[in-house]
């Protein structure tokens, strides 16, 4: 294994044996003829890559791409049915968080179960266990039995234990979506500072937000093969317009086939929803986005029930990044937002309603949203 390297995989396969029911009458046999046969199911196919030491590495695909699987064969979790993987260095892994914990037992006492699991002694745990319940924000409810803690106190707790390991290697799948907003930016907060040390981290995320922020690079797994490996933002590229053309094939035979259900997001963001704003000289400006996965949907607005012609499509990244897999191969990133502007000479005093609708070619109303504010 090259010294410069944590992580080595060579000609590496992966299959799963799926063994159906076993039919134990001959009535089952005759209406359930596939049961007791096997299917043999490739997961990953000659995959070979290497992770530098320090490196920031993203595994990126659809889901059942094997990208979690991979990253399971990295901390030997499972094992390859060929091929070979090496490490180099400790390594924690945060794919199934509270892995160990007890739910009768305190948040302390399952602190010291846990990282034990990571391979920290006792004498390691004392060290470390006034940061990690400073870092968990548990306070008091360290305590108390975790039988008694929220799904969002859990995983604090266990992101957490999991991040004070200090550990060579990281390994993260799809971990990030702990507890609440400010929690999260915490544990980003915290990989960033683990990223700028010497530690080597492979995440597993469908944030392609994240990836680009946190990552060094980016390696895209397709359909159980190695397809792309470089930089983020390149190859978070080529892996869109990949997932666009699955997707409109997709679409296309569900439309075919009578099972695509169209559906579509509208949201207002000016003027919000009940607020009050004061006739002043100038123009009230009205903004928001759509985004929908159906042919011939168009977007109609309405002031006060009347049609407004005149609003213009701008450009929304926000939006295009956050539903670019769930609506690929019907995002244009440019005409995702639309606004238009109003004198305010033009408004009444009192109550108005902004309504946006996508309506399909018969008139269908899709999706639907409205906006109350009032003039004063």
């Amino acid at each position: 294994m090259n010294k410069e390297n944590a992580i080595e995989v060579r000609n590496m396969y992966k299959h799963f044996t799926v063994e159906y029911d076993k039919a134990n009458t001959l009535k089952e046999r005759l209406i359930f003829w596939k049961r007791g046969n096997k299917d043999v199911k490739e997961v990953l196919k000659d995959i070979s890559l290497d992770i530098k030491k320090g490196e920031t590495v993203a595994l990126i695909g659809t889901n059942g791409s094997g990208k979690s699987t991979l990253l399971k064969l990295m901390t030997k979790i499972i094992y390859p049915n060929k091929g070979t993987l090496e490490t180099d260095g400790k390594l924690t892994s945060l794919l199934e968080l509270g892995a160990g914990f007890h739910p009768d037992f305190t948040g302390r006492e399952n602190i010291y179960f846990n990282a034990s699991i990571f391979g920290l002694t006792h004498q390691e745990i004392d060290k470390r266990i006034n940061d990690i319940i400073e870092f968990s924000e548990l306070g008091e409810n360290i305590d108390n039995p975790i039988r008694t803690y929220s799904s969002g106190m859990y995983m604090r707790l266990a992101f957490s234990v999991a991040i004070n390991v200090d550990a060579e290697i990281l390994l993260i799948d799809e971990i990030l979506a702990v507890g609440d907003q400010h929690f999260q930016d915490k544990c980003f907060a915290k990989l960033e500072e683990l990223k700028n040390s010497d530690k080597t981290i492979v995440i597993v995320t469908h944030s392609l937000d994240v990836v680009k922020k946190l990552c060094d690079r980016a390696i895209w797994i397709y359909k159980g093969e190695f397809r792309l490996d470089g930089d983020p933002t390149y190859v978070i590229d080529e892996y869109l317009k990949q997932v666009e053309l699955d997707h409109q094939y997709d679409i296309k035979t569900a439309i075919l086939e009578g099972r695509h259900k169209i559906k579509g997001v509208i949201y207002i963001d000016s003027p919000k929803n009940f607020s009050k704003l004061f006739k002043v000289e100038g123009n009230l400006a009205f903004h928001g986005w759509s985004i929908h996965n159906g042919y011939d949907i168009r977007l109609k607005i309405f002031l006060d029930n009347e049609p407004v012609e005149n609003y213009s499509h701008n450009p929304r990244p926000d939006v295009y990044n956050a539903y670019a897999e769930d609506y690929a191969g019907f995002l244009n990133k440019d005409t995702i937002g639309w606004s238009f502007e109003m004198p305010y000479s033009e408004l009444s005093l009192g109550k108005h309603i902004i309504k946006a609708q996508l309506v399909d070619k018969e008139s269908n109303i899709i999706e639907e949203k409205e906006s109350e504010f009032t003039i004063e």
